[in-house]
C-alpha cells in the first residue's frame, strides 16, 4: 500500500490524524499533511477544530509518550530544505515547535525527553486533550485568568508559584487591554477566600488603579483624600542609602566632601532615637547606610553655619557657635538666629574677620562641599512637593534624632495583612526624582525582605509580588538608573527570597534586556511595533517565533501567554472586569454612545452641549498637583447649590 493510501486509511480510522513527520531538527518538526486531510475546519466527535492555523496545537504519539507542539508556520515555507527549493515540496506542510510531553499517566510536563521519528503520525489536539493539559494538578496553586481562545469552555490557568517566584511581564501596545488584564489578574491573586495572606505592592505611576480593587487595596498617595480611605504616601529619607540620599539632596559628592558628608550622617545616626525598641547595634557598627533616623534639617543648618557664619574672633581664635556674629536688632537681640526645622537661615553681620573666612577649614569640611551644594539641599528641604520624603508624617525626625514611629510600622502599612494589595500612587512625585525614588522604594522593600527572610513575616515564608506599571519609564537602557539597578537585583536574586516581579509595559524594547530576560512568563497582548516584538521573541523561553508573529492581530483583551506558568502556550481571552472595577485607563469617548432610551450613556464628548467650562478648577488641580481635587470642588459646589435651593 502506498504511503498516501496508508495515510488516508489511517485517517478514516482516526479522524484526528493530520499527516506524518518528515523532518526533525531538534524541537522543530515538519509535518506533511495527508492527501485526505482537509485544511480549514475539521469536526471530531461533534467539535470543530481549525487545521493549518498558526498557534494551533498538534499531538505526536511516540511510544508511551505523547509529544505536544505549537504550529508556528504553514505552507511551502514550512517544508524542509532551503527556502528556494520549498515550492517543489508543495504547500501542505506544517512547522511545529515541540514544547512538552505527557507520559502514560497523562500528566503534561514542559520539556522534551525524546523526539519523534520519521513517519510518526501527527494529530489534532482535541478539547479533551487540552482539558488534560491545562487542568491544574493542585487547584490551590493555579488561578484562571480567562478562557482558552481555541476552546472557550476551558479556563486558562496559570501556575501561581511560577508567576510570582519566577517573575513575569505583561506587555502590549496602548489600548490593548494591559491595565484591565493586570487588574483582573491581581483580583484573582488577592481573593481572600483562596489566598488570605497574599501580599502585592503595585507602583502606579499615573494614579489609574485607586478604584480598581473595591476595598481589597490600600491606596497611598501624596495629597491623600482621607474621606475616600486613602493614606498619605511617606518615604522616610533616613531609610535611603547614602548614595540615594545624596542623589536626591546635594547631588553626587566625591573626595573630601563625600568623606565629610558620610561622617556627619554617621555621627548623627549613632545618636539616633527611633521609636520602639532601642537600636541593638554598637556605635562602631553603624554606618551612613544603616536605616536609622537622623535630622537632615539639623545637618543642613550646621553645614550652612560652618560655611556662611562670621565670627567675633579670628580663625585661629577657637571659633565656635558662641562666637558667631549674628545681626543684632535695636533690642540688642539677634534679628534672625535661624531655625533648622523650618529651614530658616540665620543672618550674620560683617566683621573685620570676614576676609579671613576663606582660610578656615570649617572644622574639617573641605571647600569641595560647596555653598551651592548646601543651598541645593536647602532648596530641597523647602520644596513642599518633597515633604513626603523630608517631613514624612510620624516618621519625621526631631532635632534630637527621635521619631514617633519606626520602619517596622512603615512595612506594616505597606505589606501588612489587613489588605492584600498596596497601591503606591506615584503620580504626585516630581519627575526629576522619580527614578531615584522608585529605586529607593524597591531597595527598601527588598533589603527588608532579604535580611528578614528567616522571620515568619519574611518573604520566604510569605512571598511578596511587586508590580511595576509603565516599567519602561524608569527601567530604560538609555541612562544609568537607580530604579533599574534595584530591579536587576530583584530579578536576579528575588526568586530565592520570595520576592517576585511583574513588569507592565507598552514598550518592552525600552526595558533593560537583562531584566526582561529574567521574566519566566510573558503575557503578550497586541504589539504592533516590530522592535517590541523582536525584544519579546528574544526573551521567550520557547522557540516560538511563528507564534509571536500573530501579536499584531490579537484582539483587545486577548493575550498570548508563554513561559513557565503555563504548560502549553495559551492564546487566552482575559476575563473582563465589571466597569466599576476597571482602572482609569479607558480611551475618552469623542462620541458618547446612546442607550436603549436613545439618550447618551453619560455626559461629555463632542456631542454634549451642556458641558460647564470650569477652567478655574483645572488650574486649581494643576497648582495642587492633584487630579482628584476636582471631586472635592465639585462635591462642595453641589452641596452649596442644594443648600441654596432649600
Amino acid at each position: 500500500m502506498s504511503r498516501i493510501a496508508d495515510g488516508s486509511a489511517q485517517r478514516s480510522a482516526n479522524p484526528t490524524r493530520l499527516g506524518t513527520v518528515e523532518d526533525v531538527a531538534g524541537p522543530s518538526v515538519r509535518v506533511k499533511l495527508d492527501e485526505g486531510t482537509a485544511t480549514g475546519l475539521v469536526f471530531v466527535r461533534g467539535e470543530g477544530y481549525r487545521v493549518g492555523q498558526v498557534g494551533s496545537f498538534v499531538r505526536i504519539p511516540a511510544g508511551y509518550v505523547n509529544l505536544y507542539g505549537v504550529v508556528s508556520q504553514v505552507g511551502a515555507g514550512a517544508a524542509p530544505g532551503p527556502p528556494e527549493s520549498a515550492p517543489s515540496f508543495g504547500d501542505r506542510w506544517l512547522r511545529i515547535e515541540l514544547v512538552g510531553e505527557a507520559g502514560h499517566q497523562g500528566k503534561f510536563e514542559r520539556g522534551i525527553s525524546q523526539y519523534p521519528s520519521i513517519g510518526d503520525a501527527a494529530h489534532v489536539v482535541t478539547e479533551s486533550d487540552l482539558a488534560a493539559i491545562y487542568a491544574p494538578g493542585d487547584m490551590r496553586s493555579y488561578v484562571a485568568i480567562g478562557k482558552v481562545a481555541s476552546a472557550r469552555s476551558i479556563p486558562a490557568y496559570i501556575d501561581l508559584n511560577k508567576i510570582v517566584a519566577r517573575h513575569s511581564a505583561v506587555v502590549g501596545s496602548t489600548g490593548a487591554g494591559k491595565s484591565t488584564t493586570v487588574a483582573s489578574l491581581l483580583h484573582s491573586l488577592a481573593d481572600s477566600a483562596d489566598f488570605p495572606s497574599s501580599r502585592i505592592i503595585l507602583l502606579d505611576l499615573h494614579g489609574e488603579y485607586a478604584k480598581a480593587f473595591n476595598g481589597r487595596a490600600r491606596v497611598f498617595r501624596i495629597n491623600a483624600d482621607m474621606a475616600r480611605g486613602e493614606r498619605p504616601l511617606y518615604v522616610p529619607f533616613w531609610a535611603l542609602s547614602s548614595e540615594e540620599l545624596m542623589s536626591t539632596t546635594t547631588g553626587q559628592l566625591s573626595g573630601p566632601a563625600l568623606a565629610y558628608f558620610l561622617e556627619m550622617v554617621t555621627t548623627m545616626k549613632r545618636s539616633a532615637k527611633p521609636a520602639g525598641a532601642a537600636c541593638p547595634l554598637q556605635p562602631d557598627d553603624i554606618t551612613a547606610d544603616t536605616p536609622l533616623p537622623f535630622c537632615i534639617h539639623k545637618l543642613w543648618f550646621d553645614v550652612h553655619c560652618l560655611q556662611y557664619a562670621t565670627h567675633t574672633t579670628k580663625p585661629s581664635g577657637n571659633q565656635s557657635d558662641a562666637t558667631m556674629a549674628y545681626e543684632i536688632g535695636n533690642d540688642g537681640k539677634p534679628v534672625q538666629p535661624g531655625d533648622a526645622m523650618s529651614v530658616k537661615r540665620p543672618r550674620f553681620r560683617p566683621t573685620k574677620n570676614e576676609e579671613s573666612d576663606k582660610d578656615k577649614v570649617y572644622k574639617g569640611i573641605s571647600e569641595t562641599l560647596t555653598r551651592a551644594q548646601t543651598d541645593t539641599l536647602e532648596g530641597k528641604l523647602r520644596d513642599k512637593r518633597l515633604d513626603f520624603l523630608f517631613r514624612p508624617g510620624t516618621w519625621s525626625v526631631k532635632e534630637d534624632g527621635s521619631t514617633d514611629r519606626d520602619l517596622d510600622e512603615l512595612l506594616q502599612e505597606w505589606i501588612g495583612k489587613d489588605k492584600p494589595i498596596s497601591v503606591l500612587d506615584l503620580s504626585g512625585i516630581p519627575p526629576s526624582i522619580l527614578d531615584d525614588l522608585v529605586g529607593a522604594v524597591l531597595r527598601i522593600i527588598y533589603d527588608a525582605m532579604f535580611w528578614g527572610r528567616a522571620v515568619p513575616a519574611g518573604s520566604r515564608t510569605r512571598p511578596l509580588l511587586i508590580v511595576l506599571e509603565e516599567a519602561h519609564t524608569y527601567l530604560s537602557t538609555q541612562a544609568k538608573s537607580r530604579a533599574a539597578a534595584a530591579v536587576r537585583r530583584i530579578a536576579k536574586e528575588g526568586r530565592k527570597y520570595g520576592v517576585g516581579l511583574m513588569l507592565v509595559s507598552q514598550r518592552p524594547s525600552e526595558i533593560d534586556p537583562t531584566i526582561l530576560s529574567q521574566c519566566g512568563t510573558l503575557i503578550a497582548m497586541r504589539l504592533t511595533n516590530e522592535t517590541d516584538r523582536s525584544q519579546i521573541r528574544s526573551c521567550a523561553s520557547d522557540n516560538l517565533e511563528g507564534l509571536f508573529a500573530m501579536l499584531p492581530t490579537l484582539r483587545t483583551g486577548e493575550a498570548l501567554v508563554v513561559g513557565e506558568a503555563v504548560g502549553l502556550p495559551i492564546r487566552a481571552l482575559i476575563e473582563p472586569l465589571p466597569v466599576a472595577l476597571r482602572p482609569d485607563s479607558d480611551d475618552p469617548k469623542v462620541v458618547v454612545p446612546t442607550g436603549l432610551d436613545g439618550k447618551p450613556e453619560h455626559g461629555g464628548g463632542w456631542t454634549d452641549c451642556s458641558i460647564d467650562e470650569d477652567y478655574a478648577t483645572i488650574i486649581r488641580c494643576w497648582r495642587e498637583r492633584d487630579a482628584l481635587a476636582a471631586h472635592s470642588v465639585l462635591d462642595n459646589t453641589a452641596k452649596g447649590a442644594a443648600t441654596e435651593k432649600k
